[in-house]
């Protein structure tokens, strides 16, 4: 008896295992056809309904709309769709449906007639309701491999009772010294575990307590791309908000497309909208590109260029490259003379390039460099009268902007991708009030509101997606987000071509009389 007990638990540890272990390629194209009706081999698969045979995209309407993210059938509207699930399809009885009908068990072939032409086992015809498809050969057998799988394949990081969600912070220098943003880190770290807390005090997402994982950036882009897969895999996590990508996008993005790991609100200045898109990733606000879009779109809108171009100047770097080629591509689109010119940090002849600017009289000076750079450039526009409008990527930190000639009152702009117009009552009061419960730090105060609000995001999503949870669903329902309100930020929105919440910025002009920054527009948006 001992024996057969010890057999029999060995069975079901290892049918445990075997059920999570990670899809195979085969599998993984199957699930997206049942989620989500699409196919990765570019091939169209069609649905035909009723009697008239009407045809829809298969995107319209999926397998898991109806049979649910198990197989296990969601009743509606009258309608009991099948438990599709393997272990219910291939029953060695067969299976006597509440209608009465009557066929024996499953097999693959059997599966491909049902799914491509609606009869059972047993040659009867299935209801109405039930989609005939059309898909290519290899689509269906992609599909059928994975129904195998159905409801024992759940995601990773998620449990009865719990969801693990990962962030991977600054941490400590191999020195042994605290990097430079390590207190910004540990305060992300807080807010999160706090705003999680609460959640949890109220019954969790559905009864599942929310448990956050921390990893930890390191000193090179491969060490912390080793420690995030080290966080997704062997730590398990579902999701991940608030991650530190600064400086390391191009590395670290490809990762969570390859593991499939959404991402909510990652720490950037840079977000990549590249083609294609990076489905997984989710930004809260327009980067530097964003803003430098919004900022001439501010000045055309004014009519400040007519016929005159725009000037770029920045020092040779990865960062500042990605934000002069998406202002190239808009000065395409958008008939603008763009003329770049780019130099290298710490050696810039200031006076050298106004001599070589001026002559073309551009309208504005798209500056990425220092500020003190900044200055020695203005210094020597100012020495032949020329004041062209100066465009900054984002706002100018401590009262240096202030020491600018004169000549350039009301001509120096900065992006704002947030406003304290953004900040409702209600949406202040309900962060004041979690900060003094949980007693969070009185500093990094921006990056905790960012890393709250992307928690905010997060959370809601889980709550729409319902009890039935997978990577895919959340994904689906983020891009269903519109207008929604953080309450300290723009209202975001999401699409499934759309990964910037809040696409667009506030423009701000420095007020070198009083010494202090003034709004010079409401929100501009952009396109894409």
């Amino acid at each position: 008896m001992i024996r057969c007990l010890s057999i029999l638990l060995l069975l079901f540890v290892f049918g445990l295992a075997s059920a999570q272990t990670p899809l195979t390629p085969q599998e993984s194209r199957g699930k997206e056809i049942y989620l989500l009706g699409t196919t990765k081999s570019g091939k169209d698969i069609l649905a035909y309904i009723g009697e008239s045979s009407l045809e829809v995209p298969g995107s319209s309407m999926a397998c898991a709309n109806c049979h649910g993210m198990t197989g296990q059938g969601k009743p509606e509207g009258g309608i009991d769709p099948s438990n599709i699930t393997w272990e219910a399809l291939t029953k060695p009885y067969g299976v006597t449906h509440s209608s009465g009908r009557k066929h024996p068990a499953y097999t693959a072939r059997a599966l491909e007639l049902a799914i491509t032409r609606g009869i059972d086992p047993a040659g009867n015809k299935l209801l109405n309701a039930m989609p005939r498809y059309q898909m290519s050969k290899e689509d269906l057998a992609d599909l059928v491999v994975y129904l195998k799988r159905l409801g024992t394949d759940l995601d990773p990081g998620i449990s009865e009772n719990q969801i693990s969600i990962g962030t991977t912070l600054p941490g400590i220098n191999t020195s042994g010294d605290l990097g430079p943003l390590y207190e910004m880190g540990q305060a992300v770290k807080d807010v999160i575990n706090a705003y999680f807390a609460e959640v949890n005090l109220q019954g969790g997402i559905y009864n599942r307590r929310l448990e956050l994982k921390v990893s930890e950036t390191g000193n090179t882009a491969a060490a912390t791309r080793a420690n995030i897969e080290h966080l997704i895999k062997d730590e398990k996590v579902f999701a991940m908000t608030s991650v530190f990508l600064a400086g390391s996008e191009k590395e670290l993005v490809p990762v969570f497309a390859e593991l499939e790991v959404p991402v909510v609100g990652p720490m950037t200045l840079n977000p990549q909208l590249g083609t294609p898109l990076n489905r997984q990733i989710f930004y809260l606000l327009s980067g530097s590109s964003g803003q430098a879009q919004a900022l001439i779109g501010f000045l055309q809108k004014r009519g400040d260029f007519k016929d005159r171009g725009l000037a770029v100047m920045y020092y040779r770097g990865d960062l500042y490259a990605s934000i002069v080629d998406g202002m190239r591509k808009q000065g395409e689109r958008e008939s603008l003379k763009t003329t770049v010119y780019e130099y290298t940090a710490g050696h810039l002849d200031a006076a050298d390039y106004v001599k070589q600017m001026r002559p073309n009289e551009p309208a504005a000076v798209f500056f990425m460099g220092s500020l003190q750079e900044l200055l020695a450039f203005m210094t020597e526009a100012a020495k032949v009268n020329w004041f062209p409008e100066i465009l900054l990527p984002g706002g100018p930190s401590g009262g240096v902007i202030f020491e600018a000639p004169a000549g350039f009152e009301g001509k120096i702009f900065f992006a704002a991708p947030t406003s304290p117009e953004d900040m409702t009552v209600d949406g202040l009061n309900e962060f004041r009030v979690l900060a003094e419960k949980y007693k969070l730090p009185q500093k990094q105060l921006a990056a905790q509101i960012t890393a709250y609000s992307s928690a905010k995001v997060l959370v809601e999503a889980l709550k729409r997606v319902g009890k039935e949870l997978s990577r895919e669903k959340l994904i689906q329902t983020l891009e269903g987000f519109y207008e929604f309100p953080t309450g300290l930020t723009p209202p975001l929105t999401y699409g499934p071509n759309r990964r910037v919440g809040a696409m667009g910025a506030y423009v701000v002009t420095v007020d070198l009389k009083q010494k202090k920054f003034t709004p010079a527009s409401g929100w501009v948006g952009i396109e894409k």
